[in-house]
């Protein structure tokens, strides 16, 4: 299995570092519904961890919860709502998207919060390593003192401020020594949750959270970071300094993963455009197995915008795999079925060409159907595309989606419910 790593630039041969693939998946921050480019992101990484466990690999994953931070906190005060409970709502509407799309839940589920302690112990390493400084009552990454930093992105000074700016940094915040540098723990405000620090009530700041979770629950190296293309700068390049200056470790993470962005209306998706696609709604309309379908049907990396008339042909296609496993197995000669799976798996093998792969169980069950009416034993056929199927979600002819999936999300659904 080869896959392109954001921080060579090249695609790879995936080898894990134990004898566990450990995989870290920046989660939501939720104070709205999962929208398509949200699907896009976290359909891929299930499809990227079924394919894992496929070839037998045992994987240990951790999504995280961004429960608080700058978003959530301007949401609840836009609707009188407590955070925490705005969080919680919309968080439980979250897992019930990712059931419906009968996506594999993570290992572990943890909120931002779970590992305030654990982010206070890191701030402090990164002010002892001497890369990070206290002032105003909040405490900075100091850019100029980690000279690694942008190895991820390959950005230019010049060109990352304009970007940091749109993704959440204040450049004339008078504490900074620099505009770049980015909060790591931040002085309370007025009205907003605070938990005790070294430097005072306060909160973590967005990028910190992310890398004590993911060496907190996985320890390092990781094997796989993945995000959508919009965190790579700065939230993951962020996340490579803060871990890796903390604990003298290189690699933070040895695979860097990005899906592209999704575009509806001209525009990337995103809530300040207003241009969402929701996933509830467009379930009303169509198939779980047609969505995930029409998901998988882009390559992760290929930027793509939606089209209703190829969510559509989804729809068929979902249509004729369903028939094509629950078709008559006669008795005669049975039908060689190889050549499918291996299509499929050296077009996965090719840095998840899940497209391609999908061709190839749109091609097995055209012939299951063929060899089917003419009399051919399928049964083994039939195996083989739900086998396959598996590995994007499918639900096929099942009426639910898969029994680890429901209860795996429903332990953790009771905890925002």
């Amino acid at each position: 299995m080869r896959v392109y790593n954001t921080l060579s630039g090249k695609i790879e041969a995936f080898e894990p570092h134990g004898q566990s693939v450990k995989i870290y998946a920046c989660g939501i921050t939720p104070y709205d519904s999962t929208h398509l480019g949200h699907a896009f992101t976290y359909t891929t990484i299930d499809v990227l961890i079924r394919y894992l466990e496929f070839l037998g690999k045992s994987v240990d994953y951790v999504q995280n919860i961004t429960d608080v931070d700058d978003d959530i906190l301007r949401k609840a005060n836009e609707v009188d709502q407590d955070w925490k409970l705005l969080g919680d709502r919309w968080t439980a509407r979250f897992i019930k998207d990712m059931i419906a799309l009968n996506v594999r839940p993570p290992n572990h589920f943890p909120r931002a919060t779970d590992v305030i302690p654990q982010v206070v112990e890191m701030v402090l390493r990164l002010i002892g390593a001497g890369v990070a400084y206290q002032s105003g009552g909040n405490v900075y990454f100091h850019i100029d003192a980690w000279p690694e930093y942008g190895k991820l992105s390959r950005l230019s000074r010049d060109e990352m401020l304009p970007i940091a700016n749109e993704r959440g940094n204040n450049p004339d915040d008078v504490h900074k020594q620099d505009p770049l540098d980015f909060v790591l723990w931040q002085a309370r405000a007025p009205d907003e949750p605070a938990w005790d620090s070294p430097w005072g009530p306060g909160r973590p700041g967005w990028h910190i959270e992310c890398s004590t979770l993911a060496a907190h629950y996985l320890g390092l190296p990781i094997d796989i970071h993945s995000g959508g293309a919009d965190l790579e700068f700065p939230h993951h390049e962020s996340e490579i300094a803060q871990a890796e200056g903390a604990f003298g470790k290189r690699p933070f993470v040895r695979y860097w993963i990005h899906t592209a962005m999704v575009h509806h209306e001209g525009e990337k998706m995103s809530k300040s455009l207003g241009n969402l696609l929701m996933v509830d709604k467009l379930l009303q309309s169509c198939s779980p197995d047609a969505l995930r379908l029409y998901l998988a049907s882009h390559h992760y990396r290929r930027p793509w915008s939606h089209d209703p008339a190829e969510l559509h042909r989804s729809e068929r296609m979902a249509g004729k795999l369903c028939r094509a496993v629950t078709a008559d197995c006669a008795s005669g000669n049975p039908m060689d079925a190889s050549w499918g799976q291996d299509t499929f798996t050296r077009a996965m093998d090719d840095d998840l060409d899940a497209p391609r792969a999908i061709k190839a169980l749109g091609q097995l069950a055209e012939q299951i159907l063929g060899a089917g009416s003419e009399g051919h034993d399928v049964k083994d056929a039939q195996e083989t595309l739900r086998s396959m199927g598996r590995i994007f979600g499918l639900r096929l002819d099942a009426q639910e989606p898969y029994q680890s999936v429901n209860t795996g999300w429903d332990r953790y659904l009771s905890d925002f419910t």
